[in-house]
C-alpha cells in the first residue's frame, strides 16, 4: 500500500489533505480513485489508514479510516556524521541508510574530503537529499524522515557532540592492529533510548589530526569488521549491525 508523509499543517481531526509533489504522484503515476486507500504519515510519527474522497487539482483529500499501531524505528537513535565522498556516493548512504533505520544524517566535511562544497551547492544538494530520505522512508514504511543536518566540520562537530551518550569514529588504523576497540561490544553496551553519533570518514579516511581532535571530546575510535571498507559501506555496516542486535537478536 502506498504512503505518504503529510506536513502537519494538512492534518486535520478526522481529514487529510494531500497537495505538490505527492498529490501528483497519487494522481498521475498511481492513477488512484476514490475510494482507493493510502497510509498516510503524521510528522509525530504516528500513521494513519485514510480512504481517498475526492481528487483535483488542488490536491487530495482523504478521511482518516483509523490510526495504525506501528513500530518500524531502531529502539535509539542514530546520527551518520559522513565524510564528504565523491560522485553520488552520499545519496547512496542517504538512500540505504535511511532504509536502515538512520535518524539523521550530517555531512562532514573532512580534511581528506576532496569534494568542497559552498553555500549555494549545500543548499541545493541538501533540497535534493530531502526528497531522497523522504522516498526512501516512504519505501521502506518509516514512520519519521530521517533528518539532513547542514555540512559541518569537525571542528563544529565535536562542539555540538555533548549531546549524544555514544560517541564512535571509524578509524581504518584500528582494523590494521592486533588489538582494537570491537565495535560489536560497543554495540552490546548500547542501551534502547540511546543517541548514537557515528563519524565516518571520506575515501582517504580520518587523517592523523582529525582522529586526535575526536578522540580529546571523547569519541571512541572502532574498527568496522578486519577489512576496510569502503566510505558508503562503512555507514551501512554499522547501522546493519545494530539493527541485527536491536531488532533481531534481542526480539528472540
Amino acid at each position: 500500500m502506498q504512503r505518504y508523509f503529510v506536513p502537519e499543517t494538512n492534518w486535520g481531526k478526522e481529514e487529510v489533505i494531500i497537495k505538490a509533489d505527492d498529490a501528483h504522484h497519487i494522481n498521475r503515476v498511481m492513477r488512484l480513485q476514490a475510494g482507493d486507500e493510502i497510509i498516510c504519515n503524521h510528522p509525530d510519527g504516528k500513521a494513519a489508514l485514510c480512504e481517498i474522497t475526492s481528487l483535483d487539482n488542488d490536491g487530495v483529500q482523504l478521511d482518516i479510516m483509523e490510526w495504525l499501531d506501528e513500530s518500524s524505528e531502531l529502539p535509539l537513535e542514530v546520527t551518520i556524521a559522513q565524510g564528504l565522498p565523491k560522485s553520488d556516493k552520499f545519496e547512496l548512504v542517504l538512500q540505504k541508510g535511511t532504509e536502515l533505520g538512520a535518524t539523521a544524517f550530517t555531512p562532514l566535511q573532512a580534511e581528506r574530503s576532496v569534494v568542497i562544497w559552498d553555500a549555494k551547492k549545500a543548499e541545493k544538494k541538501l533540497k535534493r537529499y530531502s526528497k531522497i530520505v523522504k522516498e526512501a522512508s516512504e519505501q521502506s514504511h518509516r514512520t519519521k524522515i530521517p533528518q539532513i543536518n547542514s555540512v559541518t566540520t569537525i571542528e563544529k562537530l565535536v562542539e555540538e557532540s555533548s549531546v549524544y551518550d555514544i560517541k564512535l569514529f571509524a578509524y581504518e588504523e584500528e582494523a590494521k592492529t592486533s588489538e582494537f576497540q570491537s565495535f560489536g561490544a560497543i554495540i552490546s553496551d548500547m542501551e534502547p533510548g540511546n543517541r548514537v553519533l557515528v563519524c565516518i570518514g571520506p575515501e582517504g579516511g580520518f587523517s592523523e589530526k582529525e582522529a586526535d581532535q575526536l578522540k580529546q571530546h571523547g569519541f571512541t575510535s572502532v574498527r568496522l569488521g578486519p577489512r576496510i571498507l569502503r566510505t558508503e559501506t562503512a555507514p551501512l555496516y554499522v547501522l546493519a549491525s545494530i539493527s541485527y542486535q536491536f531488532e533481531e537478536l534481542r526480539c528472540k
